[in-house]
């Protein structure tokens, strides 16, 4: 194969509720509906069989239900489904070390480098969809080509379990008739933006100029033009860059009014973003706190004259914003976030926040209890009882380093 850059795009099928189909033989070949805990009114994914009833991502629930009534809502499980998910990407890891894990169920991977080791990128492909079924059970589709945004669309061309070839003078024939909207980056604000410039298919890119995307949307602009043509400049994005934020929020249920139910909610997001500076060996001293209720969101920001990553010190910041909650209207959302974090000091602090204070000792005794003994729960008394929703997979979930987080 005679390609300037070889990628393959990997994309696991229906992950969430693959994994639930995997692990109970009672839901294979059901309509399936993951949620955020069993009253999570959003699916967060749902299985193949829904899908074929018109059922999908992001719709409600009740009207998932409309559409298919034998659905089956299960709980999501982001803890096991971040375990499934590592074991994936170290498979990945071991075809080339040029990869880059696009989410907690995709990832980029890029032979140009050691291309002479395999006989051809099919049989590569064909080698991941074998090692990942035989280790962990799930089927994915793969897409080949010359750039990544090209190997990405080339993936949902033979799903679910496909593999897809597309070179680079067969993808600007086959974008063609596709929407603009099929292109990994296209927003609503976008394709309004193109559809305003009578480009509604890929194949429309062609009647306006570059720099009409370029003066508008910078760089994001420029690139989607170019995907329309079945190219694209982006490189894989290896580097794990120090942090700017390490930050936790939960959507609850509409309107929550329940004042110890907040407060426990509130004092858990102080925690984890806490419990995740700790063990990357981060803190700081500025912290943005806020809730979201139907009018909108209500945001302080705190900063502190020293640095910390201790739950208790973040949440005495929360509660002076949960004393402005408007309790007839209640609540929607969570947000904690620290901002400008530094790696801990390595020296003490003469003026006594030092790395032996009383609460750094608790909080390391703490982690290590967590860390051994896993089902053992210590804490502050807020924090006794579960919380009615599940935790959520980041966004920017990675196996490893300071963006593994649930």
């Amino acid at each position: 194969m005679n390609w300037k850059k070889i990628i393959l795009h990997i994309d696991m099928n229906a992950f969430f509720a693959s994994i639930e189909q995997r692990d109970d033989h009672a839901l294979q070949g059901k309509p399936v509906a993951v949620t955020n805990g069993q009253h999570g009114s959003c699916i967060i994914t749902c299985s193949y069989e829904a899908r074929a009833f018109g059922v999908k991502t992001g719709m409600r629930f009740s009207d998932a239900k409309l559409l298919c009534p034998k659905i089956i809502r299960k709980s999501s499980n982001p803890k096991k489904y971040a375990e499934t998910s590592t074991r994936i990407m170290r498979i990945l890891q071991n075809i080339s070390p040029d990869i880059e894990i696009f989410s907690v169920d995709e990832a980029f991977v890029d032979l140009t480098n050691c291309k002479k080791i395999y006989s051809s990128p099919l049989n590569v492909a064909c080698f991941i969809k074998d090692r990942i079924y035989s280790d962990v059970c799930l089927p994915c589709s793969i897409g080949i080509s010359e750039n990544k945004s090209m190997a990405k669309f080339a993936a949902k061309l033979k799903k679910p379990d496909g593999i897809t070839v597309l070179n680079a003078q067969q993808a600007k024939q086959v974008l063609q008739k596709y929407l603009v909207t099929e292109l990994c980056g296209v927003s609503k604000g976008i394709q309004k933006f193109l559809n305003a410039h009578n480009v509604y298919k890929c194949g429309d890119m062609r009647k306006i100029p570059i720099s009409i995307l370029g003066n508008r949307y910078g760089n994001v602009g420029r690139r989607i033009w170019l995907m329309a043509q079945g190219l694209d400049y982006d490189s894989l994005k290896q580097e794990n860059k120090p942090p700017k934020s390490f930050g936790h929020g939960k959507v609850t249920m509409p309107g929550l009014k329940d004042v110890h139910l907040i407060k426990k909610i509130f004092r858990h997001m102080c925690e984890k973003v806490a419990k995740r500076m700790r063990i990357n060996n981060y803190e700081s001293n500025k912290y943005i706190i806020g809730f979201k209720t139907r009018n909108g969101w209500c945001i302080k920001n705190f900063q502190l004259a020293y640095y910390t990553n201790n739950g208790s010190t973040i949440y005495k910041l929360a509660e002076n914003i949960i004393c402005e909650i408007n309790y007839n209207i209640g609540i929607n959302q969570v947000q904690v976030t620290a901002s400008n974090p530094k790696l801990l000091d390595l020296q003490y602090d003469l003026f006594g926040n030092t790395l032996n204070s009383k609460e750094q000792k608790i909080d390391n005794a703490l982690d290590v209890i967590h860390q051994k003994f896993a089902n053992v729960k210590i804490g502050s008394a807020r924090l006794l009882g579960e919380i009615n929703s599940p935790d959520v997979i980041s966004p920017s979930w990675r196996p490893d380093g300071w963006k593994r987080s649930v």
